[in-house]
């Protein structure tokens, strides 16, 4: 029997306890969906960083013309880089590049997760991918939904992105889960949801702010399920598509 259990913040990832489990990291608005779709429309890899000062001396060590900046702080671009929703994530500069990324929360999610024995990136675009990839795993190891969260907050459509991965676990696979509280939370949050995908991400506090920011075209791309075959998985600090 294998364990799902969802981390409902990157703070309160343990990363000796991880260092044992499959790890998967959610940050639907926008760090993991951005990561998914630059790896589908081309992009060689994306390196996280934890802070735009990171990315910066990653890109120092990189040729020029190699790589593409990208990044927020806060939820606002960073001045001189590319801009991080997953709509920008298909501009033709993009392919062929290294995606140097910057975020607050889903970059920093994946760093600190960095010890697990596999790592891969998911959220409602690609989480039925990456169910597929989990599921040929052979082991007993336990299996880490992250939510990144936001600036130690709970997110919900984080919440709800780690639903909807239990529920393509469960849908592919019935038998041989144990779901923790957290889990099971998650679960029933996701398949009881009254709304559409869409209301969800955009009635978070996190979607209000993209709202706001007038960018709810990047909210609905980011709430279609299943869209994208990829699985990004971290390689030596580089989430490749494999």
């Amino acid at each position: 029997m294998r364990k799902i259990h969802v981390v409902l913040r990157k703070e309160d990832i343990d990363e000796e306890k991880i260092s044992h489990c499959i790890a998967v990291v959610f940050d639907v608005l926008f760090a993991t969906s951005s990561i998914a779709t630059a790896l589908h429309h081309g992009a060689r890899e994306v390196i996280p960083a934890f802070n735009s000062e990171e990315a910066l001396e990653k890109a120092g060590q990189l040729e020029e013309g190699t790589f593409i900046l990208a990044g927020e702080k806060d939820g606002f671009p960073i001045d001189g880089f590319h801009q991080p929703s997953p709509i920008a994530m298909m501009d033709d500069c993009i392919k062929g590049k290294t995606v140097i990324y910057s975020t607050t929360n889903g970059t920093v999610a994946v760093r600190r997760s960095e010890r697990a024995k596999a790592l891969y990136a998911s959220s409602l675009l690609n989480g039925e991918a990456v169910a597929e990839r989990i599921l040929e795993h052979k082991g007993e190891e336990s299996v880490v939904l992250v939510c990144s969260g936001s600036k130690g907050s709970f997110c919900l459509e984080d919440f709800y992105g780690a639903g909807y991965q239990i529920d393509q676990l469960l849908r592919k696979q019935e038998e041989g889960w144990i779901l923790t509280d957290a889990a099971k939370a998650a679960y029933g949050f996701y398949v009881n949801y009254p709304g559409s995908d869409e209301e969800c991400l955009q009635g978070t506090r996190v979607g209000k702010f993209i709202s706001m920011l007038g960018m709810d075209e990047a909210t609905f791309f980011a709430a279609q399920k299943g869209v994208l075959p990829v699985v990004p998985r971290l390689e030596n600090g580089r989430l490749i598509a494999g």
